[in-house]
């Protein structure tokens, strides 16, 4: 039953979803403009996502597998100085490519953080009925930059050296820590604060999560499937079904706390 118009919020696999689904369809504009912007923000992160592959250089203006005949009609005095050339030049495109790498690196851990984790404040909105506030996607770069950045570097070398770890513990600390930053946007607290709080609200809830993440790969790849368009609703209901989950555990946990205070 739903009491004061609220979404029916009780954590489970099953319910997530459905609460998510209505998440999503009751506020369908205002969550895909959410989607939309953060579509946006990481363009420039995947433009700056450089792959050199030894076939590219037959391609580039050496044209080294065609200029062989060349090399030979100019005589052996002459090869030093094209060799040259050409070493130079894939000195130059590694340079560049370790540039725009440095660049996308920094982008993805001081910019990018703060779009996803307002854009999850504000689905947590949504799921409490509250009129979304757009303001949350720059926000954290005047409130609260300091510890988004720490705490999404601090989960990211958690789950990476879970992973090196026979990758089973890296999954278990990735669900576990699938609420940091819902918390730090909505708790205010600090990075480590926040990773505590995460391991004990997902306390049982892990296996959960897991599957959540799981089915979410399936309505991705059913999403591209309806000419790639389908993947702003697939995405807007995972994010919704997450908040709502996070939503329920929080109120789940905190039930207790408030009937000792009354």
């Amino acid at each position: 039953m739903e009491t004061n118009n609220e979404y029916k919020l009780v954590p489970g696999f099953g319910n997530s979803f459905s609460t998510g689904w209505r998440v999503m369809t009751d506020n369908f504009l205002r969550l895909f403009l959410v989607i939309l912007i953060l579509a946006i923000v990481t363009a420039p992160f995947k433009m700056f996502n450089f792959h050199l592959n030894l076939s590219d250089l037959c391609q580039g203006p050496w044209n080294w597998g065609n200029n062989w005949d060349h090399y030979i009609s100019r005589g052996s005095w002459n090869l030093g100085n094209e060799w040259g050339h050409n070493l130079f030049r894939i000195g130059t495109f590694g340079i560049f490519a370790a540039f725009f790498g440095l660049i996308a690196m920094l982008y993805s851990f001081l910019v990018k953080p703060v779009f996803e984790f307002g854009g999850n404040m504000i689905f947590v909105q949504a799921v409490r009925k509250t009129k979304p506030d757009f303001e949350y996607l720059i926000k954290g770069f005047m409130e609260n930059y300091l510890h988004i950045i720490l705490a999404n570097l601090l989960v990211f070398a958690l789950v990476v050296l879970g992973l090196f770890a026979l990758i089973v513990p890296g999954i278990i600390i990735g669900c576990r820590l699938a609420f940091v930053s819902y918390i730090i946007m909505d708790k205010k607290l600090d990075p480590i604060e926040a990773v505590e709080l995460s391991w004990k609200l997902t306390k049982g809830h892990g296996w959960q999560i897991f599957f959540m993440f799981f089915v979410s790969i399936f309505i991705v790849i059913f999403g591209l499937i309806l000419l790639i368009i389908g993947i702003f609703p697939a995405i807007m209901w995972i994010c919704s079904s997450f908040a709502s989950l996070y939503e329920s555990v929080l109120r789940e946990k905190e039930k207790p706390a408030e009937v000792l205070v009354a």
